[in-house]
């Protein structure tokens, strides 16, 4: 199946509140674990950058995980900031994270480098994968810890279909339609392979986690 770009943000009132209700429960706490077996002696101290945070549920879980951290996490999209904020107030996480409205590329971030940048399910929403990697360049410090998270593209758009009725069934419809957008959009391990062969990022790599997503990980060089 061809790649299929969706747009960039997801920013619709209706769309946002419907992604921050949902149970993403499994694969968010899969992203902690992950990023803990991948980086088992890593210490994680200071700040760390959330690339694409959206309602910050990973931020959320993360700083749980990582309890001496503070996260930056940035996104295009007001609307799933502001039920993030929210969240991070109920959950007595709010002095630890900080939510900035901002899009990729883009030329500064509140800090000028991170030692670690994480990312989850940003990858797919870029038309042009590059951002990311460029932005890696950017602010990641050498030798920073990178982990990324995102969905893999099917081979074939009744898989994308069949994976929507696993998982996503009993979800609303828009998020239905979200999910089933978004796995057409994604990439091919091989396709994220060779973007990182062109942006020189060859210390990254590619390991394919579930049915449906993969990690990219490893140290910037």
């Amino acid at each position: 199946m061809e790649r299929i770009p969706e747009p960039e943000l997801m920013n619709d009132a209706a769309q946002a509140l419907a992604y921050a209700e949902a149970d993403f429960s499994e694969p968010h706490t899969q992203f902690v674990t992950l990023f803990a077996e991948k980086f088992p002696s890593l210490q994680v101290t200071g700040t760390v950058l959330d690339l694409g945070c959206g309602p910050a549920d990973v931020s959320r879980r993360f700083a749980r995980a990582n309890p001496v951290c503070h996260l930056h996490g940035i996104d295009g999209a007001a609307n799933m900031l502001a039920l993030g904020r929210e969240a991070n107030v109920q959950a007595h996480l709010a002095h630890r994270i900080d939510l900035y409205e901002q899009s990729l590329p883009c030329e500064t971030l509140p800090l000028p480098q991170y030692e670690v940048v994480i990312s989850n399910s940003l990858l797919h929403h870029l038309h042009d994968p590059q951002v990311l990697w460029r932005s890696l360049r950017q602010f990641a410090a050498p030798g920073a810890a990178v982990f990324i998270m995102d969905l893999r593209r099917p081979a074939t758009a009744q898989m994308a279909q069949a994976l929507v009725t696993t998982y996503a069934q009993n979800e609303p419809a828009v998020l239905r339609e979200d999910f089933r957008a978004s796995l057409c959009a994604a990439f091919t391990p091989q396709e994220i392979e060779s973007q990182l062969a062109a942006a020189q990022l060859n210390n990254l790599q590619v390991e394919i986690v579930s049915d449906r997503h993969l990690i990219v990980f490893g140290y910037m060089p």
